[in-house]
């Protein structure tokens, strides 16, 4: 319960540019007002584009007051705070996590641009799974980059977990088949494979993305059985159109969404989950091993409004 509750003031802290721009906005809005009037719906519609929720779920927002103003549910602004909260949290809880097939060994893909924090996802991961009694096994299939084999094997030891390596230049696809096979022998019970950083406008970089699980499902039945993407909290829309490429070209599963401790664009998290429909698995608050946390609906739409 306190671990819980610390990690929502954490959340708080993060979100804190966000909630300026849109909880506090939202506040300012609705003091002294005595009416719900095209004016106060043209600011809601300002501050719910500015926290970069997007068009599509602002227009559905102001739907929503102005239907509920007409029905006669809605009659005083500051309502309007409930209504946007409950329609924010219908947004994200929405989304169903698909449970991967049950396997014995559960192979997880990792994947993202440049710069967005795979490796230390996977570090994170692998640090995760083994508090829950699994024997991990991670894959350094960045092989365009020596230093993300080097972090990986830093992460190795921190998390305990064993680790697959090959030469810099190497071929990823191959190395992620020699992993599979290892963990299969060795009993693992999770593969995690860090994967190098891709632009996703480049098409033969997802090409190999595609090699690498055909590979990997050529000696694991069904895998990868989840493909988590990567994305920067940062960079606001640019990670919606990440998103949405990376949807088109592999069967993305879920995404983990780092640096949303230092993010004024934490809407942007709300908008990719809806309109993609792809859950948020994972938030990242920190350089911490215990910094990536299970993405929790409510305590982030309370986090994102909420000043107390």
């Amino acid at each position: 319960m306190q671990e819980s509750k610390n990690f929502f003031e954490r959340l708080r802290r993060g979100l804190a540019r966000t909630r300026g721009s849109l909880g506090t906005g939202l506040e300012r809005l609705v003091k002294g007002k005595s009416q719900i009037d095209p004016a106060f719906i043209e600011k809601l519609e300002e501050l719910l584009i500015g926290a970069d929720l997007g068009l599509k779920i602002t227009e559905e927002i102001v739907a929503r007051v102005e239907q509920a103003k007409k029905e006669g549910t809605l009659k005083k602004p500051e309502e309007v705070k409930d209504l946007v909260h409950d329609s924010l949290l219908e947004l994200v809880e929405g989304i169903e996590i698909s449970s991967p097939p049950e396997a014995p060994l559960h192979v997880v893909l990792v994947v993202g641009v440049n710069g967005t924090g795979k490796t230390t996802c996977v570090g994170k991961l692998a640090y995760q799974y083994k508090g829950m009694g699994k024997k991990v096994m991670m894959a350094a299939a960045d092989t365009f980059r020596a230093a993300a084999i080097e972090q990986l094997d830093v992460w190795r030891e921190r998390a305990g977990a064993d680790l697959v390596k090959g030469r810099p230049g190497g071929d990823p696809a191959a190395l992620v088949f020699d992993a599979a096979r290892a963990a299969k022998a060795r009993g693992h019970n999770v593969l995690l494979a860090d994967t190098a950083g891709r632009l996703h406008t480049k098409k033969n970089l997802m090409e190999e993305l595609k090699k690498i699980c055909r590979v990997v499902g050529q000696e694991i039945e069904n895998a990868p059985h989840e493909i988590l993407l990567v994305l920067d909290a940062t960079t606001g829309q640019n990670a919606f159109s990440q998103a949405q490429m990376f949807k088109e070209e592999v069967n993305v599963t879920g995404l983990i969404l780092t640096k949303v401790d230092s993010t004024a664009k934490g809407g942007i998290v709300i908008r990719i989950a809806h309109e993609l429909d792809l859950p948020v698995r994972y938030v990242g608050l920190g350089e911490r091993i215990k910094d990536l946390r299970p993405f929790g609906p409510t305590l982030f739409v309370r986090a994102l409004l909420e000043e107390t």
